[in-house]
């Protein structure tokens, strides 16, 4: 199956498969144009095209990013990425959201990603990603889209297994933005109890449904959770805190199956980026595994 058309190659040097040498001039200035818009977020933009676009931070610092310049009226900025690096993995290289450093008690933090004001990676690869809109954009709602590893970036919206928005204004009582948010609820092991968990916001679906959100998850996960929301700083049994919890509502506390990111230790068979994606492969209680769709996806944070 063919994923480009001739036009779709990088810099739109090329108009058809006939005639390899002909440069889309036209192309070329609308990208040349992107680059020169220096503004605080996409939504001041709101150009008519989805892609790479340059920012500024408060300080003058001027970044890339992606916009998505359609989804509910457009102007929504990528600021971060969540990826499982290793399914295999526990705590390992990679897992930008929890803790590269080991499954440690002495580290109940981890990497700290979800509130300090370090950046990584490349927004061109939808994988362990950040960058300084996340913690700088003064933003009103957060888009999400869960989106194939390794799909290129012109494809991402169609390859999309899910994605979905907020629309109530939410973050304007947390300071924001998410990494004000995570400060008022940490992302920490043994910050609290299973009912110690941050806000849990509605969301309109721009692709996918109750039910598909639902089945992106195990037959046990699904009795444990009310889909059509994104909930932040879950906890599970074990103490474990998972920041996010995408499309879902959790209503019991074993939310390392189906919630993402994390502190610094959790349950040895659990830490990582995507804590338990992955439990029934170790051969004991069944049916608690996430669907290969979603462990092989990234989870896209956008803000508005």
């Amino acid at each position: 199956m063919t994923l480009f058309s001739a036009t779709d190659l990088p810099g739109g040097i090329v108009e058809d498969t006939e005639n390899l040498t002909r440069t889309n001039f036209e192309r070329l200035r609308t990208l040349s144009d992107r680059f020169k818009y220096i503004a605080w977020s996409c939504k001041e933009i709101l150009d008519n095209h989805d892609g790479i676009y340059y920012l500024t931070t408060a300080n003058g610092m001027k970044y890339q990013t992606f916009c998505d310049m359609n989804t509910a009226g457009g102007g929504w900025t990528l600021v971060a990425s969540v990826h499982e690096n290793s399914i295999y993995g526990r705590c390992t290289v990679g897992d930008c959201w929890s803790s590269q450093q080991g499954n440690n008690p002495n580290l109940p933090d981890g990497d700290g990603n979800w509130s300090n004001r370090n950046t990584f990676g490349l927004v061109e690869r939808s994988l362990c990603f950040q960058n300084p809109g996340y913690y700088d954009i003064a933003a009103k709602d957060v888009s999400v889209w869960h989106v194939p590893n390794n799909f290129p970036m012109e494809h991402w919206n169609l390859a999309a297994i899910l994605r979905y928005h907020t629309e109530n204004n939410f973050l304007r009582l947390y300071g924001g933005n998410l990494f004000n948010l995570f400060k008022q609820f940490p992302v920490r092991y043994n910050i609290g109890s299973c009912s110690n968990r941050g806000p849990a916001i509605p969301i309109v679906y721009d692709h996918g449904n109750r039910e598909s959100t639902r089945n992106l998850y195990g037959p046990k996960s699904r009795n444990e959770f009310d889909p059509g929301f994104i909930t932040f700083r879950a906890i599970n049994n074990e103490l474990g805190a998972m920041a996010i919890c995408s499309g879902v509502k959790p209503r019991g506390c074993n939310s390392e199956h189906y919630c993402i990111g994390g502190g610094g230790y959790f349950h040895p068979d659990q830490c990582g980026d995507f804590p338990s994606f992955d439990w029934d492969r170790l051969g004991r209680d069944q049916g608690w595994s996430a669907s290969k769709e979603m462990t092989e996806s990234a989870v896209l944070l956008f803000y508005r």
